[in-house]
């Protein structure tokens, strides 16, 4: 098999019990959203998240493909503690079809890219909530957006396909990893200070209280986040999809509002709303001067 040659076996398999999404209608999408996706996860190491029997049984996480994978299929190797994991990369169509053909409902991504690993050119913020309470949720989007808009960063707006939303910040590449974690964990701890009886960093779910989990976690060493324009494993086969900051305004894109079945229509009509994304590239050096001027404001 080449790259030009990706089959889809058992196309008719069910991998959506509740809606009769098979696996072929899973790939189709792929293929037709590719276009745009691809430019938000070429050379970001791939975590798989594989359904084998479809979205009802139990699925497992899958990172390594270094043995009994296409020699086509392009990898990076990365360092972890006493060895190292080959990740997929989907570079192209082929291997977003290859992906799927495994059973790969949610590719989860790097914030970085290859070969510059510990150089993140995303910053994201992944806001989770127990419940679903839009009115909280979208409080809470914007009230991140306005703290950013503070540090004088820019920011970009998904939903997550599941309960919340992930806000991302694009990076020039010169904060390491550590930096850019640090820095993500910093403002989370500015805007629950802000608002702590509906915001938490609490990652425990006991500990909570029905808060907002601000989870600045995606952005450490070899964490990821659902990829743009990523299927969830959810009952209506629900889409992590870029949305405008107007739509959270509105309350017209919740976190599971655009969908596998209803997404190429969208694109087809908005085309790709992260389009110019990485061209907006910030440093971290005067934002995290601002940010600290915050933090002793908030502490005093």
């Amino acid at each position: 098999m080449s790259a030009q040659s990706v089959r889809i076996t058992h196309p008719d398999k069910i991998l959506f019990p509740d809606d009769g999404i098979t696996k072929g209608d899973m790939a189709s999408y792929y293929e037709t959203i590719a276009d745009a996706m691809l430019p938000h996860i070429r050379m970001r190491p791939v975590t798989m998240e594989r359904f084998n029997h479809g979205i009802g049984e139990k699925g497992f996480i899958q990172k390594d493909v270094s043995k009994g994978f296409p020699a086509w299929l392009e990898r990076v190797e990365a360092p972890k503690k006493d060895g190292s994991v080959h990740y997929p990369l989907a570079n192209d169509t082929p291997s977003l079809l290859w992906l799927a053909n495994q059973n790969c409902v949610t590719p989860h991504v790097w914030v970085s890219r290859a070969p510059e690993l510990y150089y993140p050119d995303i910053c994201v913020f992944d806001l989770d909530p127990l419940h679903d309470d839009l009115e909280a949720l979208r409080g809470a989007a914007l009230a991140l957006r306005g703290l950013l808009e503070e540090l004088e960063l820019p920011s970009w707006v998904k939903t997550s396909g599941s309960k919340g939303y992930h806000i991302v910040v694009p990076l020039d590449r010169k904060a390491n990893t550590e930096e850019v974690s640090q820095f993500a964990h910093t403002v989370a701890g500015v805007l629950v200070r802000r608002d702590p009886d509906r915001l938490t960093q609490e990652i425990g779910k006991a500990n909570r209280g029905g808060r907002i989990l601000v989870d600045t976690g995606r952005n450490g060493w070899g964490a990821t986040f659902a990829a743009a324009y990523a299927v969830r494993p959810k009952t209506g086969a629900p889409v992590s999809a870029p949305c405008t900051w107007k739509e959270v305004e509105r309350g017209t894109a919740g976190p599971r509002t655009f969908t596998l079945r209803t997404m190429p229509a969208r694109l087809g009509e908005s085309g790709d709303l992260w389009s110019d994304l990485y061209r907006h590239a910030h440093s971290l050096r005067r934002p995290a001067e601002r940010l600290q001027a915050l933090r002793s404001k908030a502490s005093g």
